[in-house]
C-alpha cells in the first residue's frame, strides 16, 4: 500500500496538521512538532499530546504514515564542540517529542562540516550524535535525509548515508528518506525509466531498500547535478513526472510516507490525487 501526502502546517496546534492532511485526502503527512527555526520550544503538555493522538485515531493515521521533520538549525556534524552539543541536545528533544506523540520516525538533514573538518570526521560525528540520541530515547527511528549538497552539507552521496548508517550501533533504529529534488540536484538522474532503474539500483547496492523509511516527492527548479536545492511542483521542473509514476508503480516504495514538499500548497490535493491515480494505473496493468 502506498501512503501519500504532504508536509502540512501545524499552525493552531499539532492536531490541526492531522485535520489538514485529512482535508487533502492524504494517506500520509509530515509536520514539525515545534517551530523549525527556533532552538527551544515549550514542552508538550498532556492536552496537546491527547488532541494529536485523538486526531490521528479519528482520521486513521498510524505512526507508519507520519514523517515528522526536525529543526533546520540542528547540525549533528558540527565541527565546534559547544555548537555540536547544542545540536545534539535539540535533536534529543525532537526525538523525545516524537516519542511523547506516539510517533516512530524523525526525519533530519545529516549535517555540515562548515569547511572546518574533513568529510569522514563529520560523518563520524553525525553517527555518534545519532547513537547518543538513540541511547536517550526509545522506539523512534532516526531517518537521514539525502541532501542536494549545497555549501558544506553532507548526505548528497548515497555513500555518505551508508557511512553514517555503518557508524550507528542500533541498525533497527536508523533509516533514510530520499528526496527526489535533492537526489537530482546531487547528480542522480531520474528523468527516464532507465535513469530511475540505474539510480535506485545504485541506492539498493550502496544503502539498501531495507533502510528506506520515507520519501520526499519533489520536482526541481535546479539543474541536474547543480547541488542547488530548489523544489518545484510535480511535472513543472527539470525532472518531469516519470519518476513519480515509477515510484507509485514500484512495490519497493510501499508502506512508507511519500511526502510532497512541492511549492504550491493550493494544488497539493491535485498532486496527491494524481499520484494515487498512477498506482491505480499500475494495478490495472
Amino acid at each position: 500500500m502506498k501512503f501519500v501526502g504532504a508536509h502540512v502546517s501545524a499552525s493552531g496546534g499539532l492536531d490541526q496538521a492531522v485535520i489538514r492532511a485529512h482535508e487533502l485526502e492524504a494517506t500520509a503527512f509530515a509536520l514539525f512538532t515545534k517551530n523549525q527555526r527556533q532552538w527551544r520550544a515549550a514542552p508538550l503538555n498532556e492536552e496537546v499530546i491527547s488532541d494529536f493522538r485523538g486526531a490521528c485515531e479519528q482520521y486513521h493515521y498510524s505512526p507508519a504514515q507520519i514523517l515528522p521533520h526536525d529543526s533546520y538549525l540542528i547540525n549533528l556534524g558540527h565541527p565546534v564542540e559547544d555548537a555540536l552539543q547544542k545540536s545534539r541536545d535539540a535533536f534529543i528533544d525532537e526525538m523525545e517529542r516524537c516519542q511523547q506523540l506516539g510517533l516512530t520516525l524523525l526525519n533530519f538533514h545529516p549535517g555540515s562540516h562548515l569547511m572546518q573538518i574533513d568529510e569522514d570526521q563529520c560523518l563520524k560525528r553525525i553517527a555518534e550524535s545519532i547513537n547518543i540520541a538513540l541511547d536517550r530515547t526509545q522506539n523512534v527511528v532516526a531517518v537521514i535525509e539525502n541532501t542536494a549538497g549545497q555549501g558544506s552539507n553532507l548526505g548528497f552521496k548515497f555513500e555518505h548515508l551508508a557511512a553514517i548508517i555503518d557508524g550507528v550501533e542500533d541498525k533497527s533504529r536508523v533509516g533514510v528518506c530520499i528526496d527526489t529534488c535533492h537526489a537530482f540536484a546531487a547528480g542522480y538522474d531520474l528523468r527516464t525509466e532507465e535513469d530511475c532503474e540505474k539510480t535506485f539500483t545504485h541506492f539498493s547496492n550502496i544503502v539498501g531498500f531495507n533502510y528506506l523509511r520515507g520519501m520526499h516527492l519533489n520536482d526541481a527548479k535546479s539543474e541536474f547535478g547543480s547541488r542547488v536545492d530548489r523544489h518545484n511542483s510535480l511535472g513543472e521542473g527539470n525532472i518531469g513526472k516519470t519518476v513519480f509514476s515509477y515510484i507509485m508503480r514500484d512495490e519497493r516504495f510501499d508502506n512508507i510516507p511519500l511526502i510532497l514538499e512541492t511549492i504550491n500548497p493550493d494544488i497539493w490535493k491535485d498532486e496527491i490525487a494524481w499520484l494515487k491515480s498512477q498506482q491505480k494505473v499500475a494495478e490495472a496493468v
